[in-house]
């Protein structure tokens, strides 16, 4: 006989296992441990590559199946796989409708011999592919087929659309729009261990080092690279609108022109001469003006020879135009609703947000007009000091002024201190770290702008605008020079200014003065930096971010966890574990 407090006892526990298997029956299936097959989850990065690579070159030589297939045809946009068929409800199918996709297995799940879940990216969207063996062409195949399969492996699949019935023990709980796969095919094996999904990919120096991983693992790194394709491509159309050309230019030169710069320099062998790697576009795209092509455009890579920090790369790509016939005033208006447009279309908007390394928000509206500011009148201000005349700023007096404003407001500025460098110093800590929103600084000296033409009314001063958005510079344009006699007195003042030690000073380009002479007729000129303006709309401080490869010193970490590993005694893995694996 049992007592009834034990007869109560049973009957409980009895309704708790049952509580239980429900609950278990209702959870989405769980990964399972694969017993003596594939898992490979214990291994080291060292020795999970040794065994792949040694199953994959398994399959190469048996070539069953072949792990490196010519050719997987594709049908479908996988961009509009959940519009078309977000309306199915669970259980939902279409058995009629092949779907051909090729992805990159980031996540796999087992529950049970039978039926295995992928997410599969395709082209930036995670797709679910739900694999059950009634579903397969070949059942007999299905845990073969599997079994070699790991994250990080790019997989065809043949299958339908469907949604998983969570009343179901086989199907997600939640419902999940699937592709129901009738055949899976190994396209390319991943042979690395890929960064866990929980965890992340998120080293920031790996990330630059390994973009392509990065890429794998991190939607915002692609959809930064995206941003900036788009970028690039509606500057192109707003141009090509306004009928202005498209062209390329040398990128080597026996001068390094058209900006004020230190450049990289390379050596012909057969012609036994120096070149230079082109620091800008400029004199180029100018003397294409002289030759009657109006409206010139380039969009293409610059390389300086200067520091790398967080808005410099030593190769970079710039915007270029110049517009026969125009002058500042035209190119300023052109900019603001250039600019201004491509943020809308870009974003939705035109306001955005810019948050700096010290994680201070910028709230940004790009919508024209932008804010103004004359150089010497905002110094002045700034300052509470009054500036000589423009005629005399180029002067050993003004050079005097400008030093003992430098020690008064303690400021240090690199060596030598021209007057160019000094006022530019100036501006940089009192006029541009104001410049939040889009904001013009214009009216530069002629010694700041060897390349600009003088002031119609202020004498000493050059028709130039630079525009800054969050304390940067993102783009600089004036009414170019155009007479040749001035053009040379300029340019033979950079070069004494280059005898001085300054390495970034030009030198007299003789075929441009040459071109000047046969009439350059009034021109607007402009520049833009496509990198840092990538970086403020997509909200990224660092140049990095926005450039799909950029430049990194030499990596000798290899080197390092190579003999790391040695010394905590990782081996290559012996015989008898890769057998049993």
């Amino acid at each position: 006989m049992v007592s009834k407090s034990e007869l109560k006892k049973r009957q409980k526990a009895r309704q708790t296992a049952a509580k239980k298997a429900e609950k278990a029956a209702a959870a989405p299936p769980q990964p399972e441990k694969k017993k003596g097959g594939d898992d490979m989850s214990d291994l080291n990065p060292n020795q999970y590559f040794e065994l792949r690579t040694r199953k994959i070159e398994e399959l190469r030589k048996s070539k069953n199946p072949d792990p490196y297939p010519h050719k997987f045809q594709t049908n479908f946009e996988p961009a509009k796989f959940h519009e078309k068929y977000n309306h199915f409800k669970p259980g939902d199918q279409e058995q009629q409708t092949e779907i051909r996709l090729g992805g990159r297995i980031i996540t796999q799940r087992t529950a049970g011999a039978n039926l295995r879940f992928y997410d599969v990216k395709c082209e930036g969207v995670m797709i679910q592919v739900m694999c059950q063996s009634n579903n397969a062409t070949k059942p007999e195949t299905f845990l073969e087929q599997h079994e070699i399969l790991q994250r990080g492996d790019i997989i065809g699949v043949v299958g339908f659309p469907g949604r998983t019935n969570p009343k179901s023990r086989q199907g997600e709980n939640k419902g999940e729009l699937s592709v129901m796969a009738q055949e899976v095919t190994l396209l390319t094996p991943c042979l690395h261990m890929l960064p866990t999904v929980r965890y992340g990919f998120k080293d920031t120096e790996a990330r630059f080092r390994q973009r392509y991983v990065d890429l794998i693992m991190n939607d915002a790194s692609r959809n930064t690279l995206i941003a900036r394709t788009k970028i690039v491509k509606f500057i192109s159309n707003f141009l090509d609108d306004r009928d202005f050309l498209q062209v390329q230019t040398p990128m080597m030169n026996q001068i390094a022109g058209g900006a004020t710069a230190k450049p990289f320099k390379t050596f012909h062998n057969d012609l036994d001469m120096d070149l230079f790697m082109r620091i800008a576009p400029e004199l180029y795209l100018k003397m294409l003006v002289v030759g009657g092509l109006d409206r010139v455009y380039e969009i293409g890579r610059q390389f300086r020879n200067e520091g790398i920090d967080l808005t410099h790369n030593p190769e970079f790509t710039t915007c270029e135009f110049y517009w026969a016939y125009a002058d500042m005033y035209d190119v300023l208006d052109l900019t603001e609703n250039m600019i201004s447009e491509m943020v809308k279309h870009v974003t939705g908007g035109y306001k955005t947000k810019f948050t700096t390394q010290s994680g201070e928000v910028y709230d940004v509206n790009w919508e024209k007009p932008w804010k103004r500011i004359e150089m010497i009148p905002g110094l002045e201000e700034a300052l509470g000091v009054k500036f000589p005349p423009g005629e005399e700023l180029h002067t050993d007096e003004t050079n005097a002024f400008l030093k003992k404003i430098l020690i008064d407001k303690k400021l240090d500025c690199s060596p030598p201190l021209t007057n160019a460098r000094m006022l530019d110093k100036l501006v940089g800590e009192y006029l541009e770290e104001v410049c939040i929103n889009p904001t013009f600084i214009i009216g530069h000296p002629q010694m700041m702008s060897p390349l600009a033409k003088y002031h119609r009314s202020q004498a000493g001063l050059c028709e130039r605008f630079e525009a800054f958005v969050c304390k940067k510079e993102i783009c600089n344009a004036y009414t170019e020079l155009n007479d040749p006699f001035d053009q040379r007195l300029r340019f033979e003042e950079q070069a004494r200014q280059k005898d001085q030690g300054d390495d970034e000073a030009q030198l007299v380009d003789e075929t441009f003065c040459n071109s000047l002479e046969y009439g350059l007729p009034p021109t607007g000129g402009f520049g833009c930096g496509i990198d840092r303006l990538v970086m403020f709309i997509t909200n990224h401080y660092s140049i990095k971010e926005v450039l799909a490869f950029p430049f990194m010193k030499e990596d000798t970490s290899a080197q390092q966890h190579q003999l790391a590993a040695e010394l905590v005694g990782i081996k290559p893995m012996p015989e008898e574990a890769i057998k049993h694996k």
